[in-house]
């Protein structure tokens, strides 16, 4: 049974976790505390990938205390050597005591075997310590790991009436631009960002992190670090001048085996990757392409795009979150609406679980997630 001070600590893990969890991908973000009777001696969390891990700061700032104190870690401490040492073992040699772990590592292929090497050297172990908390940190990681695809978060806009753009394809701007800076945020803590070419043809969206509207401290460094750009165009529309291709950054093209050949040279020749996909009636196999972005490292998506994208991805049981920002306007019944998913009766209706609404400038928020019961 959890006390009251081990959800103090996990807390302030958890608390240092966040720091990282824009710096990190593709690594978790993870966050460690030790505690030598009822005083902290330690902090630290992983701040970059390549760097050290949440427990090798946190021990390097306990020193000499941290001998028979209590680590309080996020995620299970690693066994193996990669970029760095492993924490298990950092532990270990700095005679840690006992060691708090708010979930085991997801990974099927390491789960449990740094908590048994913590265990043979005689360390105290406990695990899933506010483990519903500590997996919030880390979605995408615990999804790849899992499933061997990424978590998919959808964000869309929408007006008063449930409409995301102009029957022309118009859509600059529904929402304000508090909201637009929690997208680029959004953006920030994705690998990759999702969108159909459409959105690229009508608004010529960049897609990029940009300094100026990314209200984070870390912004200047995150910029440098673009999320991938993902088009999905079947036959290969995309002009090779847009700013998608233009932009900073790498951008990807999955379109149909039935593509012309010369566009796929051109748009490749611009700085593009183009993948040609097989496809069914002219659409992009959708399970496809996320496995595909899995073997880039990717573990979160960010899905920016229309009705019709939005409404395939949603009907196909790929999106993991929805983020709609609505907007205090009325755009019309000939507008065009949230999806594109032509139900017939209402038994065929989607349900969602609203976890969070909030307002962002004038506009407002809503955090949702399929319900699959």
């Amino acid at each position: 049974m959890a006390s009251a001070s081990d959800h103090q600590n996990m807390s302030r893990a958890i608390e240092l976790a966040r720091k990282g969890r824009y710096t990190t991908r593709p690594n978790p973000s993870v966050g460690c505390v030790i505690v030598q009777g009822d005083q902290v001696v330690g902090e630290g969390y992983h701040e970059r990938a390549g760097e050290p891990h949440a427990e090798v700061h946190a021990l390097a700032m306990a020193g000499s205390q941290a001998k028979g104190a209590t680590a309080y870690v996020t995620l299970e401490p690693c066994s193996h050597f990669g970029r760095t040492p492993p924490c298990a073992e950092a532990l270990i040699k700095a005679g840690v005591a006992e060691v708090v772990v708010g979930m085991q590592d997801p990974n099927p292929q390491v789960a449990g075997r740094g908590i048994r090497m913590l265990e043979e050297k005689g360390v105290v172990t406990r695990v899933g310590v506010m483990e519903a908390e500590v997996r919030t940190l880390n979605p995408g990681f615990i999804k790849r790991m899992q499933t061997g695809r990424p978590y998919v978060r959808a964000k869309l806009a929408m007006s008063l009436d449930g409409r995301t753009a102009m029957a022309s394809g118009e859509s600059q701007w529904i929402t304000g631009p508090q909201a637009r800076s929690e997208v680029q945020s959004l953006r920030a803590l994705s690998g990759a960002i999702v969108t159909g070419v459409g959105s690229i043809l009508h608004d010529n969206s960049s897609l990029t992190l940009r300094e100026n509207e990314l209200n984070l401290p870390e912004a200047e460094a995150l910029v440098q670090n673009q999320p991938l750009r993902v088009v999905l165009d079947s036959s290969l529309r995309t002009p090779v001048d847009a700013k998608v291709i233009t932009g900073p950054g790498q951008v990807m093209i999955f379109c149909s085996v039935q593509a012309d050949k010369a566009r796929k040279r051109a748009l490749e020749e611009a700085g593009a990757e183009v993948l040609m996909l097989d496809s069914h009636d002219g659409r992009i196999n959708l399970e496809q392409m996320l496995e595909i972005l899995i073997t880039k490292d990717i573990n979160d998506v960010l899905l920016e795009t229309g009705a019709t994208l939005a409404g395939a991805m949603m009907e196909q049981g790929l999106v993991d979150e929805l983020v709609v920002f609505m907007a205090p306007v009325l755009m019309g019944s000939s507008a065009r609406p949230l999806m594109d998913m032509p139900f017939a009766t209402m038994a065929e209706k989607l349900n969602l679980n609203i976890t969070d609404i909030r307002a962002v400038g004038n506009d407002w928020k809503i955090t949702a997630f399929p319900n699959n019961d």
